[in-house]
């Protein structure tokens, strides 16, 4: 594990990069991992990452699908606010362990 400072405050992560306590995570740890990912973060992609946060840590398996039926946000529009591997990539800024169904 290596050690990373995000606003100010040191906090363990993976190699990958994603927090390994997700208790540690602030709302502006998530601004500062988005913006390494070349994210500006807007409202509707913080109502997304607490969408993500509620489910992951209520031990909720987490999946595309799910998140486009959240009516937060559809699953065009999820790809649109995280391209790429968007469960993948909103896990990460969330401050969660990577979703078991991400390679």
């Amino acid at each position: 594990m290596a050690t990373k400072v995000l606003a100010g405050i040191t906090v363990e992560v993976t190699d990958e990069g994603y927090l390994t306590d997700a208790g540690k995570w602030t709302p502006e740890m998530a601004a500062e991992i988005a913006k390494e990912e070349g994210i500006s973060l807007s409202q509707k992609h913080m109502d997304v990452l607490n969408y993500i946060r509620d489910k992951a840590l209520k031990g909720e398996t987490l999946t595309i699908r799910a998140i486009g039926k959240s009516g937060i946000v559809d699953i065009k529009g999820f790809y649109e606010l995280f391209p790429g591997a968007p469960l993948k990539l909103a896990s990460k800024i969330a401050g969660i362990s990577k979703p078991t169904s991400c390679v």
